[in-house]
């Protein structure tokens, strides 16, 4: 609950838009995270990380996405290696599970997929199961270190 706290500090702060919601439980999916706010899948925002070439990198894709391409990430920003970390990595390095990655104030680079950039918010994870951060997806390339934006589809 701590990070949670730390979290609506750094956003009010930032002078974002954007809202902390609670759930009873917590939704493991972007397709349950569209039925439980009634939004469009591609509005769901989950925040993955990744192994590469040049350390982990955090990814924030779009929900309709469906199967990420980690070659075109790679492509894109002249990466060797890119492949998703395994969860006991991202919560030994991160301190959050996967699943409740933070959208922002994670220390890693960001890399964002455009898709996001369609809708005025975004539904994604508040680095604590149970909690969704809503923000506008200009936020995240302020507020992170953010290496790219890419086109995946």
């Amino acid at each position: 609950m701590d990070f949670i706290r730390q979290l609506r500090e750094m956003l009010d702060h930032s002078g974002f838009e954007y809202e902390l919601i609670y759930h009873e439980r917590p939704l493991r999916s972007a397709e349950e995270g569209a039925e439980h706010f009634g939004i469009p899948i591609g509005q769901t925002a989950p925040t993955l990380v990744l192994e590469t070439s040049r350390g982990l990198r955090a990814l924030v894709i779009s929900g309709r996405k469906g199967k990420t391409d980690l070659q075109k990430i790679a492509s894109a920003l002249a990466l060797k290696e890119v492949k998703l970390a395994s969860p006991g990595r991202v919560s030994k390095e991160t301190g959050f599970q996967v699943g409740s990655i933070p959208l922002v104030g994670l220390a890693l680079p960001f890399i964002l997929d455009r898709k996001i950039f369609e809708f005025p918010f975004i539904y994604g994870g508040a680095g604590v199961p149970g909690w969704t951060l809503k923000i506008i997806p200009g936020a995240l390339e302020e507020l992170n270190l953010v290496e790219g934006v890419v086109e995946l589809e």
